[in-house]
């Protein structure tokens, strides 16, 4: 079988709930739901950090972030990480990353045949080309992805909402859409196969979408989740102190300045944003369809991390290791022929999953360097747990899925001010899909706070990455690694977890 094109489009910062084909009220997401209805749609799909870089290195590696170690925005260039570009690359792919890349220096850039970083995240700063598109045509200041320029430093990465100045073919959706479909052209005119990353900016702030999507929502009475004024009874105190200051209005920068009003815009912004990110994807989706390319093309959709939109009073992402509306997020994946079409799968999958599946698929090896499971059976319309647990990490804290619950886990010195017993959140996602009961407390779940407390110390003993063991029988002889003194590693310089299987005994374990 010849390799198959990969198309992997993620955007910033979307809400799982807030799609047309998740029943939202408001939202209006046709290409989406159409690639859900001819594809795969993951329930359950958990991100691996809720904010940009982190996360973004989980789907490029494969790793968990207590292996890989990022837990910041951008940074050094990871030591000997291999990328899904370069691995595929190796392999015969033509190979681009477009967009808000956002990624630690020069992992990605080195790794891709095309290189674009739209929105400043990366060494030497936003792409010349796009910067070149938009001072062509005198746009390039009012560029208001990061930025509302006409509000000063207020405008930085604000939360309101106001259309964009900018055309959606000026807006980096618009340009981001119209190169990775250059990049896929001269790929085929090369007879290469391709994997492209197209990394759409929105729904992250700034909330500020180009017309029609603007208007799209204007005037219409939009639907506040029904979390959106709880009284966070329970919450952990910074996600408290950040509900408080939110809820003052004194970020609003557009008249009336109460919070109502400058919530509304922000749905207004967020809800156009996503119809904006939905566009670009069905620019592109039309694309391989109109030159035939669909049924050679695995297109997967999904975001880095989630957002508040609103809920719990809370304008953006932050504290994200607190929600559900940040940890999970959209993961729908299509290749007609190959995987069912309008199949909804519960079970939990991981970012992680992302590099080892698209290997299957593409019948390339695997990374050993990932920790990602191959999740193919859930894409042929299949069932079967992958994992008993998803976990979604920060420096000091874990969140935990775990069948219909929910826990976060912070180690005692977090709040010890407030809770010097420790403090912990537990929620029951079937009866409490909003999070607004906090059951850590509860004498009835104590059995249920004990069992995932013991998962995660389960989960973070047996994925760790170490660099020697002792007792392992198996040494793989291949390309991705390495034998130097007895010890044969991965690219990364360390051991994937499953090769601990082989160790004959627990001597050593």
């Amino acid at each position: 079988m010849a390799y198959p094109n990969v198309l992997f489009i993620i955007s910033d910062q979307h809400n799982a709930k807030v799609l047309g084909c998740k029943g939202h009220p408001d939202v209006q997401t046709p290409n989406l739901d159409r690639l859900a209805a001819s594809g795969v749609r993951f329930e359950n799909a958990i991100t691996q950090n809720p904010i940009c870089t982190p996360s973004r290195v989980s789907y490029l590696s494969g790793q968990y972030c207590h292996n890989h170690g990022y837990y910041g925005l951008s940074g050094p260039r990871p030591a000997n990480l291999p990328t899904l570009f370069g691995h595929l690359r190796r392999h015969g792919y033509a190979s681009a990353a477009i967009g808000k890349i956002h990624c630690p220096e020069y992992w990605v850039e080195d790794d891709c045949d095309v290189f674009h970083e739209t929105c400043e995240c990366s060494i030497g700063g936003r792409s010349t080309a796009y910067a070149d598109f938009l001072r062509d045509r005198g746009k390039l200041e009012l560029e208001d992805h990061g930025r509302m320029a006409e509000f000063g430093k207020r405008g930085q990465q604000s939360m309101e909402g106001r259309p964009s100045p900018l055309t959606y073919e000026e807006s980096q959706e618009g340009w981001i859409a119209a190169t990775a479909i250059e990049f896929m052209q001269d790929s085929v005119r090369e007879g290469k196969p391709f994997v492209v990353q197209t990394s759409l900016p929105r729904p992250h702030q700034c909330t500020a979408p180009s017309e029609p999507f603007w208007s799209m929502y204007d005037g219409k009475d939009l639907t506040m989740p029904p979390n959106a004024d709880h009284d966070l009874a329970g919450k952990a105190p910074h996600m408290r102190n950040s509900a408080i200051r939110w809820r003052k209005g004194e970020w609003t920068l557009i008249e009336p300045h109460s919070f109502e009003a400058g919530r509304k815009r922000k749905m207004q912004g967020y809800l156009g944003a996503i119809s904006q990110v939905d566009h670009a994807v069905g620019q592109m989706v039309d694309w391989l369809e109109a030159n035939g390319l669909a049924e050679t093309t695995i297109v997967i959709y999904t975001a880095d991390h989630g957002d508040y939109a609103c809920e719990h009073g809370i304008m953006e992402k932050a504290p994200g290791i607190c929600s559900d509306a940040i940890t999970r997020i959209p993961h729908i994946w299509r290749w007609p022929g190959h995987i069912c079409e309008g199949h909804v799968a519960d079970e939990l999958v991981e970012a992680i999953d992302l590099p080892t599946t698209v290997c299957a698929l593409a019948g390339a090896p695997a990374m050993a360097t990932s920790d990602g499971k191959d999740i193919s059976h859930l894409l042929r319309g299949e069932s079967g747990n992958v994992r008993t647990v998803a976990v979604t990490e920060f420096a000091w804290s874990r969140s935990v899925r775990k069948g219909k619950y929910r826990l976060v886990s912070y180690p005692k010195g977090m709040f010890e001010d407030e809770y010097p017993q420790g403090f912990g959140e537990l929620y029951d996602l079937e009866t409490d899909p909003w999070e607004m009961t906090n059951l850590y407390f509860s004498p009835d779940h104590q059995g249920v706070v004990a069992e995932m407390t013991k998962d995660l110390l389960d989960w973070l003993v047996t994925t760790t990455r170490p660099v020697t063991t002792l007792g392992l029988k198996d040494q793989p002889k291949d390309a991705q690694h390495t034998t130097r003194y007895k010890c044969t590693v991965a690219q990364d310089g360390k051991l994937n977890p499953e090769r601990l299987h082989s160790i004959n005994g627990k001597n050593y374990l």
